[in-house]
């Protein structure tokens, strides 16, 4: 009769268990092999261990659950958990994501630096407060002008087909302040878009450009940043609260470091791509001040109304703005007196 009970308590504390572990099904457009795909794993491997394997992660790499409207969409009934995806995916759920994919915004990655020290937490706690569990951004880089015919200014751009992300109303909006129609595609078809001639020019992180194959079809890049590029990874809030508190702080102190470790090699990925590009036989072309000074000066005056119809909070933007400006001020001041 003892041996009964103890067979049916074991069996009732497995079954308890059992009940308790949770897998988040995870997709992105990161390959197998690639650093994030390893970090990643690792993340889930440590968050596996401790928590004695109540949480754990599986991943769809690769794009094969499909462009960002898909994978929210499954998201949304439950088939997916959570993403890594570009923050501009995101825009629909979360306008203010954008804040840093402003056009022409930063002068160097030290202001980014700074502004993401100053602004990121306000960013994920905005994510949150929509539902998506966020744990940090993981840096893509500067995003170029990469095209199939040399770009110097404006006017040359504007003889080219140029692709944007269909979900990055920034861009969008920056290209028709340009007076150019850009052509709206997921990013899976980029590649074919070039190979066919259906679009001739692409903004893109050297990286990415890389990754995604690009590179055998551009022949150019304008030597001048356009915007800053950066993934977000995520999981749905309701899938979330499904884990206990202790394991939910598991899941946030891992990924988070783990996110900052990509964050982090990001950076000396895209210099190793330039390099790369170039031995490949990608010609960097600079760019005149006279032509830099256009540009930014078209996007200064557009702003406004690139910011009202991304939905951008134009609280924040001016926040940024503040944040440059003090930035800015401060290394002026440093470089006056030759430190």
């Amino acid at each position: 009769m003892l041996k009964q009970i103890i067979a049916i308590l074991t069996l009732s504390f497995l079954s308890y268990g059992s009940v308790q572990a949770y897998t988040f099904k995870i997709a992105t457009l990161s390959t197998d092999g690639s650093v994030w795909m390893e970090k990643m794993r690792a993340g889930a491997e440590e968050i596996s261990q401790k928590t004695d394997s109540r949480v754990n992660f599986k991943f769809y790499p690769g794009g094969v659950m499909g462009g960002d409207k898909n994978v929210l969409r499954k998201i949304r009934f439950g088939q997916l958990q959570g993403a890594a995806l570009p923050s501009a995916g995101l825009t629909g759920i979360y306008p203010d994501i954008q804040l840093y994919n402003l056009i022409v915004k930063f002068q160097s990655m030290s202001e980014i630096d700074y502004v993401r020290e100053q602004m990121d937490d306000q960013l994920l706690v905005g994510l949150e407060k929509k539902g998506l569990v966020a744990f940090g951004f993981s840096e893509i880089g500067l995003a170029y002008t990469m095209s199939t015919t040399p770009v110097h200014n404006i006017t040359d751009l504007q003889q080219l087909k140029s692709w944007v992300p269909e979900n990055n109303k920034i861009a969008i909006q920056a290209y028709k302040a340009l007076s150019i129609s850009p052509i709206p595609l997921p990013l899976r078809d980029v590649l074919m878009g070039l190979q066919t001639g259906m679009i001739t020019s692409v903004a893109g992180t050297p990286t990415g450009a890389i990754a995604l194959q690009w590179h055998t079809k551009i022949k150019y890049v304008t030597d001048s940043p356009l915007s800053y590029i950066f993934g977000v990874f995520f999981l749905d809030k309701k899938a979330f609260n499904k884990i206990s508190k202790a394991d939910q702080l598991v899941v946030r102190e891992v990924m988070a470091k783990t996110v900052n470790e990509v964050d982090k090699q990001s950076r000396q990925d895209n210099v190793n791509a330039v390099l790369a590009l170039k031995k490949l036989g990608v010609e960097f072309i600079d760019v005149e001040d006279a032509a830099a000074n256009e540009l930014k000066a078209v996007m200064e005056s557009a702003n406004q109304e690139i910011v009202s119809k991304s939905g951008l909070s134009s609280r924040l933007v001016e926040m940024l703005d503040k944040y440059l400006a003090a930035f800015r001020a401060q290394s002026s001041r440093i470089e006056s007196v030759g430190l």
